[in-house]
């Protein structure tokens, strides 16, 4: 059974008295505010081409309905005229153009002083109040029919909620001036600056190259693997069974899994190029569904530092985020350490990655608590990050700032405290965990303490988590 002890990163020994602690730690949440009177807005409606998209609803429905009832369908077309079939078809068409017009006549959108509201729903109304200091990013996203049609998608990633909300669609040019009002008002300005403001400039930092990104993907061992996997898996079932049904069925998922992890990869993150912006970093990437993302400024938790085995030698390295509340967790997918580092250097002001020095796990007792696999381990804290290394064939850097900081946790199971060593664990407000494994028992004792005083003095002097400041 492992032991182990928590800290709150706003406790720490000296911290003051029980009372004045549980006064600092009782919070009252954002979302539980009543807003204050709000000017009128007015209603706006989406795209004109968006009832297209709302009819393939019934539409989609109606042809999985037809082709469970299989000879049934035949045997009650074989059985009409084709004056009525033509009548029928004709019917099915109105009815689904009317649903989708409908649908779309219905969906209103309107952004005030505090929030932006979408009405929908055709029987049942739906409104959504979201509130723009809630606001994490706001993304355009252009799918391959949409790009050919002039429109795109307007995705929101709200604190607090796991599905992003979403417009779609609005034309072009629309959404890009919707998603630059959104941040103007979420920054603070007035409406009737906000609305002038316009999309705020960009200087871009870097761009992918696609040879690299290929390169990059055939030395990725775990797309090597899945590829071989993938051919292996169908030809041993076949083997095995004697069914080419069976191996068909065994390589569907296989195929879908191969693709998602390679050629998929290759489209979703092709001409991949990162800018720098007065509301964040700008990630623009995408072959055939073109996506316009931003890092919120401020509001990263974790920056984690990938390094592929046959990465090291060309000195590749990809750079993953945790944001609360986003699913954007890729901001540099390959790139040359220095090329990344300065990047990097833009999320996490002030701190320098190629300054630390990480202290490997104390031979003595790693080595009999995870053999071979120990060196692997390493820990640097400087006066701005907790960083902690782990792996030898990917290697992974996981980079947490001071002020982000939710609680320190250090935990020993029996093996460990035979062998004298413990982890120490940083939880963020991503729902991610850093984990510095396998440090001695006397310096585990001493970091959790030392982190939780250093997360709570940052955080007294960290910039506020706002758009364009």
């Amino acid at each position: 059974m492992s032991g182990e002890s928590e800290l709150s990163a706003a406790e720490a020994p000296g911290s003051g008295s029980g009372s004045e602690s549980a006064t600092a730690s009782t919070t009252v949440s954002a979302s539980t505010s009543v807003p204050g009177p709000q000017a009128p807005a007015s209603e706006r409606r989406l795209h004109f081409l968006t009832p297209l998209r709302r009819a393939w609803v019934p539409i989609a429905a109606t042809v999985g309905i037809l082709a469970q009832q299989g000879e049934n369908v035949t045997e009650w077309v074989s059985a009409v005229s084709a004056l009525l079939r033509v009548v029928a078809l004709t019917a099915l068409v109105l009815v689904f153009g009317v649903y989708g017009f409908l649908s779309w006549w219905f969906t209103h959108y309107a952004v005030t002083d505090t929030e932006l509201r979408i009405r929908s729903g055709l029987l049942f109304r739906r409104t959504a109040h979201i509130r723009l200091d809630r606001i994490q990013a706001v993304d355009v996203t252009r799918p391959l029919l949409a790009r050919i049609a002039g429109v795109a998608k307007l995705r929101l990633d709200v604190i607090g909620t796991d599905d992003k909300d979403e417009l779609a669609f609005l034309g072009e040019s629309d959404a890009v001036a919707l998603r630059a009002e959104l941040l103007a008002r979420a920054a603070g300005f007035a409406p009737a600056e906000a609305v002038v403001v316009g999309e705020a400039p960009e200087r871009e930092l870097l761009r992918v190259s696609p040879r690299d990104l290929a390169v990059s993907l055939l030395l990725t061992l775990s797309v090597v693997a899945g590829v071989a996997g993938g051919l292996a898996a169908p030809v041993a079932v076949w083997w095995l069974s004697s069914s080419p049904w069976a191996a068909a069925v065994a390589l569907l998922p296989v195929l879908g899994a191969v693709w998602k992890g390679s050629a998929g990869r290759y489209l979703a993150e092709y001409d991949w190029t990162v800018a720098e912006s007065p509301d964040g970093l700008r990630l623009d990437h995408g072959l055939l569904d073109r996506a316009h993302e931003t890092v919120p400024p401020g509001r990263v938790q974790t920056v984690r530092i990938v390094e592929p085995l046959l990465w090291r030698r060309r000195g590749w390295v990809r750079v993953e985020l945790a944001v609360a509340g986003s699913k954007n967790d890729v901001l540099v997918p390959v790139a040359t350490r220095a090329a990344a580092y300065a990047v990097v250097a833009r999320v996490l002001p002030g701190v320098d990655l190629a300054g630390l020095v990480f202290a490997p796990s104390p031979r003595s007792g790693s080595r009999w608590v995870v053999p071979v696999w120990w060196k692997g381990y390493g820990l640097a804290v400087s006066e701005d990050v907790f960083a902690a290394r782990r792996g030898r064939l990917c290697r992974r850097t996981e980079i947490v700032p001071h002020a982000k900081v939710q609680s320190v946790r250090r935990s020993q199971g029996p093996w460990e405290r035979a062998r004298g060593v413990a982890d120490v664990h940083v939880d963020t407000g991503a729902n991610a965990t850093v984990t510095a494994r396998l440090r001695a028992a006397s310096e585990a004792d001493a970091l959790l303490y030392a982190q939780a005083a250093r997360s709570r003095t940052s955080r007294a002097s960290a910039r506020p988590d706002r758009w364009m400041t």
